[in-house]
């Protein structure tokens, strides 16, 4: 499976992510190679500043990605090219977002979690058919956020790098 994809899919989403932002639009705020304050705060078990945020490394970042999210979408586990498009949706939007999200693509039980009747849906179908439901779903939820107006040209070019990126890596890992 696609354990194999862990840096590859984190390089993806450190690129997507870039450095420091503190968009005043951004309802997540102050956030560092897309790291936000809440989640860099809960991750210490403590208020973090927007300097901390500022201030975040790499290799933290790497850690908070890995256990928060990568774990979460049980990554390790999905088909190659799933988990990067998977991942990429529990970074915008949080791991069970992104999990109700699959559910509601392939239209399993809609829970939030990685159960055996999931991973049942994502094996029914050829990989690159769940990515594009899922990537379907992905931008019609984003296009019913309020943020949409201002956020929605760019979420709609990131969907389309992820597929295209996702598509690579199934087609290297095939080989």
């Amino acid at each position: 499976m696609a354990q194999r994809n862990w840096q590859a899919s984190l390089t993806a989403i450190l690129n997507e992510e870039g450095g420091f932002a503190d968009n005043p639009g951004d309802p997540g705020g102050a956030t560092n190679m897309g790291i936000t304050r809440k989640t860099l705060s809960a991750w210490r078990g403590e208020p973090v500043s927007r300097e901390d945020v500022m201030m975040l490394e790499k290799t933290e970042a790497a850690r908070i990605y890995r256990e928060k999210f990568w774990i979460a979408i049980e990554g390790d586990d999905l088909p190659d090219g799933l988990d990067l498009v998977l991942f990429d949706d529990a970074v915008l939007s949080g791991p069970r977002t992104a999990i109700r999200d699959l559910q509601t693509a392939l239209h399993a039980r809609v829970d939030g979690v990685m159960g055996s009747e999931t991973r049942a849906a994502i094996a029914a179908r050829p990989v690159a058919d769940v990515i594009a439901l899922l990537q379907a779903e992905r931008l019609a939820r984003l296009k019913s956020l309020p943020h949409f107006a201002l956020f929605g040209r760019g979420w709609s070019r990131r969907l389309q790098r992820m597929e295209r990126q996702a598509r690579l890596l199934q087609s290297h890992c095939q080989e």
